[in-house]
């Protein structure tokens, strides 16, 4: 992975002793090694706006003492690898997902409740939750009713991401009203409360969500399989042997017929592309064993 730019005065104004290509090079790799993302040349000036808080905040001054203590504090490299992550969503994007989830899906979903059989579905990279949101409105739908008693059932929504600040978003279910305009009006009137300039999720779907961190690119402590699982606008950021195998882990994630959401971007490739059938724009079925 060539990730050292062409010049060594990549940010006018900013000694390279204070942060040099050979800072960004290293930060690249570690960044890489910790949770798969790839800082291309063009990223340099991005490093730096990130981190130099960091740098600051800890005492550091420079990126190469910065470098050493990311190097010996997990913690702190936790807070390197949030930093560098984009957290750029929205309410219902690339509406063609829900409306397959809504048609497609629900009914599934619908009557494996009613037989009180569990239904798991997965938000990995939830971002600060807009995702998440728009996939249950979806499947709870318009009738209050439906939704309240879908709720009840065995069916339950992990949301996941790496970055601590996005979660926390997530988790305080509220937003501008302006920004669910891209939501169905009749499912925007069943599952959220205005106050203000302000929208709050229902507690109905609140109660059926648990919003974790998780680093795609390490260890999943979960168990079971998903009916499905979206995850868009992630890969984007991962080279091909990376997203060849986190596909590879979707696929064993998830139950035979289940769905993979992806990203307009996204492509399923590699080991696990005989696993899927297309179905869809960026939407996949786990072929039945």
């Amino acid at each position: 992975m060539n990730a050292i730019p062409a010049s060594k005065d990549m940010i006018p104004g900013v000694s390279p002793d204070i942060y040099s290509a050979d800072d960004f090079a290293k930060i690249a790799k570690i960044i890489y090694g910790a949770a798969g993302i790839v800082l291309p040349q063009g990223k340099a000036m991005l490093v730096y706006s990130r981190l130099a808080p960091l740098v600051r905040t800890t005492g550091s001054v420079t990126f190469g003492k910065y470098i050493e203590l990311i190097g010996e504090d997990p913690a702190e490299l936790n807070k390197a690898v949030a930093a560098l992550t984009t957290n750029h969503t929205f309410f219902y994007r690339e509406a063609h997902h829900f409306e397959h989830l809504a048609n497609e899906v629900r009914p599934h979903v619908i009557e494996k409740l009613r037989n009180r059989q569990p239904v798991r579905i997965w938000s990995a990279g939830c971002s600060s939750g807009e995702e998440t949101w728009s996939m249950i409105m979806t499947l709870f739908g318009p009738d209050r009713s439906t939704g309240l008693n879908m709720g009840r059932s065995d069916l339950r929504i992990l949301a996941t991401d790496i970055a601590p600040h996005a979660i926390n978003k997530a988790e305080e279910a509220r937003y501008a009203v302006k920004d669910l305009k891209p939501v169905p009006e009749a499912l925007r009137r069943a599952w959220t409360t205005e106050t203000g300039d302000d929208a709050v999720m229902a507690d109905a779907m609140r109660s059926i969500v648990r919003f974790r961190l998780l680093n795609l690119h390490g260890d999943w402590p979960i168990k079971g399989k998903f009916d499905a699982i979206f995850c868009r606008n992630v890969m984007i950021y991962f080279d091909n042997p990376t997203k060849e195998r986190l596909v590879k882990r979707f696929s064993d994630a998830l139950a035979p017929n289940g769905f993979l959401y992806i990203g307009h971007s996204e492509r399923v490739t590699g080991p696990a592309v005989n696993d899927f059938q297309l179905v869809g724009p960026t939407i996949y079925r786990r072929r039945a064993a």
